[in-house]
Formats: C-alpha cells, sequence, structure tokens
C-alpha cells in the first residue's frame, strides 16, 4: 500500500470511477469527491497526500482549490485537470504553484505516472521537514551527538552517565568519526564545563617543543625562554585535557604523561617546584592502543592507566540510517554560511549517500553536504550517476550488514531476520565479500 493517499475531485462520475480505479491499480489510496469544498475544508499542513483536482466544478474551481490549498501548504502537490484544451490556462495554474497538470482524455499510464512523481515529490517534502523538525528540537546532548541509531543512542547515555566522573577517558574511533566532539561533550555535561576544555593534537606539536608546550616553562629555562609560560596541561585545571591522536605522542613524553596521571602534579621546565593539578584528561586514538603496546609503540603502563573509561564511536558505515539526519544538519550549516537555499536531496541520491561506505566518515559525510550546497556532485568519487543495479547492490549488502551485525554474526539469525535460506544468504555473502567473522 502507497503511504501517500490521493485526493481525487471530478464531477463526472465515469471519468471518477475510472480514475480512481487506475490509482488504486497503481497501488495508492484514493479519497474521491464530486466537488472541491468538502476536500478544502479537510486539507491541513503537512498531509501525506497529492491532490488531483479537475479545473472546471460546480461552485468552487479547480483554481480555487489551487488557491486554497498552497495557502494551507504551499508544497503540497496539485495535479489540475482540464478537458477544453486550455493550455494557457494549465500554464499559468503552473506559473501559481501547480505540480502538474493533465489534458483529458488521458490514459490510466499517464495519471499513475504523474500521481507517482508527486506522490515521491511529496513525500521526500515530509521526511525533509520531519527531519529538519527533529533537529530544531533537538536538546542537549541530542543536539550536539546526532543520530538515531542504538549504537549512537547508547553512547550519547554513558557519555551523560560518565560525564561528572572523575576518571579518565580513552575514547577510540576511526578517523573522522568525531572523537573530539565526543570529548567536548563529556567536558559539555559535567561539572568542569565552567573551566577550560584543552585540546592537543599529539601528532602535530614538534616533538622538540613538546614538553614545553605540555608543562609550561619557568624564565630562562632555555634559550629563548623570555618569560614563564604555562602549559596545556596547566591551564587545563579544574577542567578537561584532551589528548587527540595519543598513538603518536613520543614514548619519552609518554613517561612524563603517566606520571601526571599517577600524581597529578606537574614540573614546569627549569622549576623544581610541583604545580598540584585537579584535571580530567581525555584521550583518543584511532589505532588499537593495545596492539601498540604488544608492539612497542606504546607504554603498557600508560595504556592500564587510561584503559579505564574506554568509548568506541561507530563508523558512519555501520550506523548508515544517521546519514539522511546528518546531512540535512550538514547542509542547513552549509546553506547558512554560504549564504545559499538550502537544497532537498532526490530520493535516488540519497539511497546512494547511505549505500556509500565513507572512508572519512562524518568528516567526509559533511564535505559531500557543502558541495551539494554549492551545486557540485555530493560524492567525492564521480558525479556519475549509479546504476539501479548498483542501489539495489548497495542497498542489499547493507541490509545483510545490519542483520549480520545485529545478530553478532549468527548467520542463522541472520537468515531468520531477512527471511532468506541459509544458502541463499551464503551466496549473497560471498557475492559481496562479506564474513560472519567480521561481525563477531
Amino acid at each position: 500500500m502507497n503511504d501517500i493517499q490521493v485526493l481525487l475531485v471530478e464531477d463526472d462520475p465515469t471519468v471518477r470511477a475510472g480514475s480512481e480505479q487506475a490509482l488504486e491499480l497503481a497501488d495508492f489510496t484514493v479519497s474521491s469527491y464530486e466537488s472541491a469544498e468538502p476536500v478544502a475544508q479537510q486539507l491541513k499542513a503537512n498531509s501525506a497526500a497529492v491532490l488531483v483536482s479537475d479545473v472546471r466544478l460546480p461552485g468552487m474551481s479547480g483554481l480555487d482549490l489551487l488557491a486554497a490549498a498552497r495557502a494551507i501548504d504551499p508544497d503540497l502537490p496539485v495535479i489540475l485537470v482540464t478537458g477544453h484544451g486550455d493550455i494557457s490556462m494549465a500554464v499559468q495554474a503552473m506559473h501559481d504553484g501547480a505540480y502538474d497538470f493533465l489534458e483529458k482524455p488521458y490514459s490510466s499510464e499517464q495519471l499513475a505516472e504523474v500521481v507517482r512523481r508527486a506522490a515521491d515529490k511529496r513525500r521526500l517534502q515530509l521526511e525533509v521537514r520531519a527531519l529538519r523538525q527533529k533537529l530544531e528540537h533537538s536538546e542537549g546532548i541530542d543536539a550536539c551527538l546526532l543520530g538515531n541509531t542504538p549504537a549512537m543512542q547508547a553512547l550519547r547515555r554513558v557519555i551523560l552517565d560518565v560525564a561528572s566522573q572523575p576518571a579518565d577517558v580513552l575514547i577510540y574511533g576511526e578517523t573522522g568519526t568525531g572523537k573530539e566532539l565526543v570529548a567536548r561533550c563529556l567536558h559539555q555535561f559535567s561539572e568542569r564545563s565552567k573551566y577550560n576544555y584543552v585540546p592537543v593534537n599529539c601528532g602535530a606539536i614538534p616533538e622538540t617543543i613538546f614538553e614545553s608546550e605540555l608543562f609550561g616553562h619557568e624564565q630562562g629555562a632555555f634559550t629563548g625562554a623570555a618569560k614563564r609560560q604555562v602549559g596545556k596541561i596547566e591551564h587545563a585545571d579544574r577542567g578537561t585535557l584532551f589528548l587527540d591522536e595519543i598513538e603518536s605522542l613520543p614514548l619519552a613524553m609518554q613517561v612524563k604523561l603517566l606520571r601526571v596521571l599517577q600524581e597529578r602534579s606537574i614540573q614546569r621546565l627549569g622549576s623544581n617546584t610541583p604545580v598540584p593539578l585537579n584535571v580530567r584528561v581525555i584521550a583518543a586514538s584511532k589505532e588499537d592502543l593495545k596492539d601498540f603496546s604488544d608492539e612497542g609503540k606504546f607504554r603498557p603502563d600508560l595504556y592500564y592507566r587510561l584503559n579505564l573509561i574506554v568509548l568506541h564511536i561507530p563508523p558512519l558505515r555501520e550506523r548508515r540510517e544517521d546519514i539522511p539526519l546528518l546531512f540535512e544538519h550538514f547542509m542547513l550549516d552549509a546553506a547558512a554560511r554560504y549564504k545559499r537555499p538550502c537544497p532537498q536531496v532526490p530520493a535516488a541520491q540519497m539511497q546512494q549517500l547511505m549505500a556509500q561506505d565513507w572512508p572519512g566518515n562524518v568528516r567526509e559525510l559533511r564535505n559531500a553536504a557543502d558541495r551539494f550546497v554549492l551545486g557540485l556532485s555530493a560524492s567525492a568519487e564521480s558525479a556519475a550517476p549509479a546504476t539501479l543495479a548498483d542501489q539495489v547492490g548497495a542497498f542489499e549488502r547493507m541490509l545483510i550488514e545490519q542483520a549480520l551485525r545485529a545478530s553478532g554474526g549468527s548467520v542463522a539469525a541472520a537468515c531468520t531476520a531477512l527471511g532468506l535460506p541459509k544458502q541463499t544468504l551464503y551466496h549473497k555473502m560471498q557475492k559481496y565479500g562479506l564474513t560472519a567473522e567480521d561481525y563477531r
């Protein structure tokens, strides 16, 4: 059953019955009327409907009904029907906001096709409205960390649970998943939010000045130290220190950081006086620190000191259902920055976006939204549209991945969820290069 209702207004009983039958055969729910007045009285904004109306009606005309509909919801698709060959009137109606027009006599296929296109457009309009309304009414952490998938809901709950705890936190996530955003949420929704949040990219500071940047120095501590400098760690006192890309922290500095975590104090370069600190440390890594520790690239004692509260941010390919909400949010932001209207994404293109793997994750999706607002291709790879077979295949793969993930890699459970025989599912998994072990 189609989720869009068709409101059909036609005073000729024969034409009305034939049109109603054609639309029902096309899987639409149809409510038919012989005059426009009852329809005008029941029209509401955000109705999941398409209006098809004859122009010449007893009483209220189709043009009057068009005006009434646009006053209630300017985006409601209205298809006008004329039997008098009045093309100029139809063109004017299109100028006044009609979605399309049909000239009598029309075939069942013509009617079904134009209504189907109008229904697709209406469905997209309502989805966009719902997304924007959700964005506008999001509050607290829901407005900061977007996503409706169970993984994101669970992540938000854990953040709120541990935000006010004094324990240090380790965040894992691929490039572009939003590790710093999670760190900011941990700071923002804690009692430390009135004090400094100090981010440090461990991979961006030259090793020669790393110690001075983190610990600060006294006047005269080294050549060029003309005055005392407070380091990043001290600046974060009573607040939060965020160490991004901690896997790239030099081993010599790892020893000093471990001492800070154990003693909660620092010594500036050139000083023997410890400075006590009340600082929460949040570290983030795109690499498995346990593996790095086993390989001798990361100190085991520092790893176990950090490995207390661990948060994992899922990559975008594991929460594809969040892509429409995130893309709409990024488009609204880009439209405001570039002072451009926010476009609507065609349903087929949104399916393409949801089917991509997004190795750059949320950051890559944001760039795609910027390009789309600027009138460029949303895909970083190619502006060429995917074939129907490609889109169907990508969507099928996504559904299989979701079923395997939800079942913890159980093929039997995934078969039940997808309604597929086990042999069929194994064939499709082989086709898409999927293995159950990857989801256990």
